[in-house]
């Protein structure tokens, strides 16, 4: 069964936007893994915005699950990830002034500054994930940073599925082949919802785990959480 990872940013967007400690983050951390989810993805941005760096440091202690961090890989990022230690680190290609991720690693051409981050990472016990987009031999190059895995960028296969699911999923299909013939796991994120994550799980082979957060943060709001993770998690059977 494919991992679901629950994405919190979003909660601590509603939490800052008000101020104070409502909804608690750490709380909604540990109600996620309660309800069912196999892990928790945060994603530390340099303004603050939503996951905030100590709330990075306060979630380690506490939870049970396998802990992802995403991020752009400079010096305050890396300082932290050194800190915690997660299971997981992703690293994506976003500037400091990016809304969302909106695309992958155009990996050639960054090859000698992901590789050695990778081995940074590595050399701290951290699995390491790119983000990529589909394109095949970018992804092969990705496996000679010595990654562990890579993840898929799914924006293009929420865009276009309503339209034509098959030939939506048709590149994450070749993309998640060429990344298993190379020995890189498969993850996926972005843009997953009830709509299309039960397809697109049926149709990609060697799906490891997916990191879903806006579209299932919001799902809860008419849901509750538990029935959400629920709900999400019987779309990965």
């Amino acid at each position: 069964m494919t991992n679901l990872s629950v994405n919190i940013n979003k909660i601590a967007t509603l939490r800052n936007a008000r101020g104070g400690n409502v909804p608690n983050v750490l709380k909604a951390a540990i109600d996620c893994e309660r309800f069912g989810a196999n892990g928790i993805t945060v994603h530390p941005r340099p303004d603050e915005r939503h996951i905030r760096r100590s709330d990075v440091l306060m979630l380690k202690p506490v939870l049970r699950t396998e802990f992802n961090i995403e991020g752009y890989p400079d010096e305050d990022f890396l300082k932290l990830v050194s800190m915690v230690k997660p299971t997981q680190v992703t690293l994506v290609p976003d500037g400091r002034d990016v809304l969302t991720s909106d695309h992958g690693w155009e990996v050639a051409e960054n090859l000698d500054f992901l590789t050695a981050i990778v081995d940074q990472l590595k050399e701290k016990g951290i699995r390491t994930s790119i983000f990529v987009g589909t394109d095949t031999d970018n992804i092969r190059m990705a496996a000679r940073t010595g990654a562990d895995r890579v993840e898929l960028y799914t924006g293009p296969f929420a865009a276009d599925f309503a339209v034509d699911p098959q030939a939506a999923v048709a590149p994450f299909v070749a993309a998640a082949e060429a990344a298993h013939s190379v020995g890189l796991g498969i993850n996926a994120g972005h843009d997953l919802s009830l709509e299309n994550l039960r397809f697109f799980h049926e149709q990609v082979p060697y799906l490891e785990e997916v990191s879903i957060g806006h579209a299932l943060i919001s799902d809860a709001l008419y849901l509750g959480l538990q029935e959400t993770i629920k709900a999400y998690k019987n779309c990965l059977k």
